[in-house]
């Protein structure tokens, strides 16, 4: 049998429908879910964007854990920080813990001290002169009973010129800004301990780092209950935290508002119906748009985000509404039947609602942003795949036998409901106007530039975060500067030349500090300098001989330090290799990106507490370098930028569409009074809700967007059956209850969605359910005078 006699079979469109929901399925399960902004940045992003992105991805702060442990009595807080870093440890989950111990810096001290004289920016040739080396021994010496002597004194016989402090000053190695009470990490008022770590594995992996979370939160209890510390209370944030949350809230909000809106549904559609069996048939439409929209955007994506996610699940209402439309008529064709005239006037309808839809989702195709274009291509999807089950798959699904209930009387009383609104037309009509005017008087305060409106992450996280932040001294990675080369070594030797500039910026408290990767890896130039300034044993001996005259220090008892300086010599430059899997390594590859054939330094810049940096003033102060590129990242800043120009392209795009969707109705409809009718209301709906958004002094943000174009997906619909099937609808065919009961189950899933706690699917829930009320009424109330007689 041909695949065309398949289809005109009853079970055939069944089997393919099964066989591509399979298909479907496989593809959409083994896509991996996104939270972070690497589906908001542009296609070809920019240098500049790229750096934001390998920041947020890669940078110092994308594995960095901030811990804090309260309600714990003094007593006991040393035991519980000990134990809670160890079991951390223990786990293998983390590359660095720290928790205030000397120790917690045990192998990264062990590597500065044996590679201080390449680390150490004092060393030069002047260094090893006999009277440099004189003034250094005798400073040294008086400082063995200060904090200098807290080296053990085999170690300063190694070191006597200081040069491991030197190299461990510039990288804030051993010391702890947050306060310490009985050697480990508290909180100034000494009510709240204090750790930190760095998650192993890559910042973007957001497994790791919930097995991570995981693993510590199991560590704490165990430890707490080995303590006996039943009110500890375990207060954790930083990146890895926000990113599962975020990830998590996402997925635990969408299932929990899509099993509400569908109980919602399955209500309002057992008081329809008043049988199990078309409540269960029409699932069939949502399982097909869901699985192909999701398939869809794995093939095109390979990932799919949670905005496209949560997005996606709002098909629901519009692909139920084809179900209603199919199961609540009084006859059903199935495949290989005639259809009636008035059946081919009701799918030519079906037909060009969905096509209005894609024309309408086709211009965000044309996104220079995958974030947006997945979000297109799983409406677009969704929806044919939505309309071809409904009219292929639930007709021959639907038992012959079964007939929809009367609804005469519903019907009559719909009717006298259209006719009302229609005598409502001008006022209607006038209200849209003061509408668009409210709209145009406030234009240039109706969209919502900040980023900060999509962030899922509740302001009690965030005042958690800054708290731990501040306790702890950790760098808020929020501005950089950032350096691009075609090497590392290019990159470092220019953020050498950039050293003495950031230097006197500290120096002006223009900057509290910052944290460069040639500090850690001096370019191999410097490092090559460096080793030519130690001398050789026999001379380095004889100039000690005579720098230690009138010491209280024979030259015989530095030959450690003669030893190490050959030792050095021998070993040579030092590159990534050499730090291992160190925390030290950790923190370079995190400062130093390589991407294909470009090298990126970011430059984290501290402020003083309770100020601020002026980023013009440190892009002023910068000399330029002419083998690198060299500017200054304000990512609070860049990734609002981003989001406005991402806002803007979506808005364009956006009236593009509106514009295809009129041009298509043109183009079908052939009557300008019937476009007028199907148009008004759609643009009656739009500016009516986003008008009530202005009056409220709600700010719409893109998922507000979005859920206008929805708007005007859905509305079409109910606009096109009131234009069309005028004059043509056989007796008893329940038009308007099916389109009635169609808008309660799309207003009851985004109504549904409209109390989310995520700011972005509440935006997208409120938009919909209310456009799509009113572009109901308004399609009744601008139909032709026959549309509902």
């Amino acid at each position: 049998m041909t695949a065309e006699g398949l289809l005109r079979t009853r079970g055939g469109p069944v089997l393919l429908w099964l066989a591509l929901c399979a298909v479907a399925a496989v593809l959409s399960t083994r896509v991996p879910l996104l939270t972070d902004m690497s589906a908001f940045l542009p296609r070809q992003p920019t240098a500049e964007q790229r750096v934001l992105l390998d920041s947020l991805r890669e940078g110092p702060a994308s594995r960095l854990l901030l811990i804090g442990i309260d309600a714990v009595p003094p007593a006991k807080q040393a035991a519980l920080s000990d134990s809670v870093a160890a079991a951390m440890r223990a786990s293998g989950r983390f590359a660095w813990v720290g928790n205030g111990r000397i120790g917690d810096f045990d192998a990264e001290q062990a590597w500065l001290f044996q590679h201080r004289y390449l680390l150490s920016p004092r060393v030069d040739a002047e260094m090893f002169g006999v009277g440099v080396l004189q003034q250094r021994l005798r400073e040294s010496i008086a400082g063995l009973a200060g904090v200098a002597g807290l080296l053990p004194r085999e170690l300063w016989l190694r070191d006597p010129t200081g040069e491991f402090a030197a190299a461990a000053a510039q990288l804030a190695i051993g010391e702890s800004a947050p306060h310490t009470a009985r050697g480990v990490w508290v909180s100034r008022d000494r009510a709240l301990l204090l750790l930190m770590a760095q998650v192993a594995g890559a910042g973007a992996d957001l497994d790791a780092q919930q097995r991570a979370l995981a693993a510590l939160e199991r560590g704490f209890e165990r430890v707490r209950s080995e303590l006996n510390l039943p009110q500890a209370r375990l207060l954790l944030s930083g990146a890895p935290v926000f990113a599962v949350q975020s990830r998590e809230a996402i997925r635990d909000d969408v299932t929990r508002l899509g099993v509400l809106g569908l109980c919602a549904i399955a209500a309002l559609l057992t008081l329809f119906f008043r049988s199990p069996l078309p409540l269960a048939l029409a699932t069939v439409p949502l399982v097909s748009a869901v699985l192909a929209g999701a398939a869809a955007v794995a093939v095109a994506f390979g990932a799919i985000h949670g905005l496209t996610l949560g997005f996606g699940i709002a098909l629901v209402g519009e692909a139920v509404d084809y179900a209603l439309y199919t199961l609540g008529r009084s006859a059903r064709a199935v495949p290989g039947e005639q259809l009636p005239a008035h059946e081919r006037v009701f799918w030519s309808t079906v037909r060009l609602g969905v096509l209005t839809s894609i024309a309408g989702f086709a211009a965000l195709l044309l996104s220079g942003f995958p974030g947006l274009a997945q979000m297109a291509v799983f409406s677009i999807f969704g929806l044919i795949a939505a309309a071809l089950t409904a009219r292929f798959v639930l007709p021959a699904l639907t038992p012959p036998s079964l007939r929809s209930p009367d609804r005469s009387r519903l019907e009559r009383r719909l009717r006298s409901a259209v006719a009302a609104l229609r005598r409502l037309r001008w006022p209607l009509a006038a209200l849209a106007l003061a509408a668009a005017a409210v709209v145009a008087l406030r234009a240039g305060a109706v969209w919502d530039a900040d980023l900060a409106s999509l962030n899922p992450i509740a302001r009690a996280a965030t005042q958690l975060h800054e708290r731990l932040q501040h306790e702890l001294g950790a760098p808020d990675a929020g501005r950089f500067v950032v350096v691009s080369a075609g090497s590392d070594e290019a990159v470092l030797q220019a953020l050498e030349r950039l050293q003495p500039s950031l230097d006197a910026l500290v120096e002006r408290a223009a900057i509290a500090g910052y944290d460069s990767p040639a500090r850690l890896l001096p370019s191999r130039a410097t490092q090559l300098q460096r080793l030519a300034a130690l001398p050789p044993p026999d001379v380095l001996q004889r100039r000690l001989e005579q720098a230690t005259e009138g010491l209280p220090l024979r030259a015989q008892r530095l030959a450690p330090f003669v030893d190490d300086v050959a030792a050095a010599r021998a070993r040579g430059p030092i590159d990534r290799s050499d730090l291992g899997g160190s925390a030290l390594a950790l923190r370079l590859d995190s400062l130093l990106i390589r991407d294909g054939e470009r090298s990126t330094a970011l430059v984290p810049l501290r402020s003083a507490p309770g100020g601020a940096i002026d980023v013009a003033a440190v892009r002023s102060a910068l000399p330029e370098v002419p083998t690198a590129s060299v500017t200054v990242l304000d990512v609070r800043q860049q990734t609002d930028r981003l989001y406005r120009q991402y806002l803007r392209e979506a808005i364009v795009l956006s009236l593009l569409g509106a514009a295809a969707i009129v041009g298509l109705l043109a183009a079908a409809l052939r009557d300008p009074s019937r476009l007028a009718r199907v148009c008004a209301p759609l643009a009656a709906a739009v500016l009516l809700v986003v008008a009530a958004f202005a009056l409220a002094q709600v700010r719409l943000n893109l998922l507000h967007l979005i859920g206008l174009l929805l708007v005007v997906a859905v509305g079409s619909n109910y606009a096109l059956f009131f234009a069309m099937q005028a004059g043509s609808r056989p007796s008893g065919s329940g038009m308007l209850s099916s389109l009635l009961f169609a808008n309660l189950t799309t207003v009851a899933a985004f109504g549904v969605l409209s109390t989310s706690a995520i700011p972005l699917l509440s935006a997208l829930g409120a938009t919909v359910a209310a456009g799509a009320a009113l572009a109901l009424a308004l399609a009744g109330a601008w139909s032709a005078a026959d549309a509902a007689d």
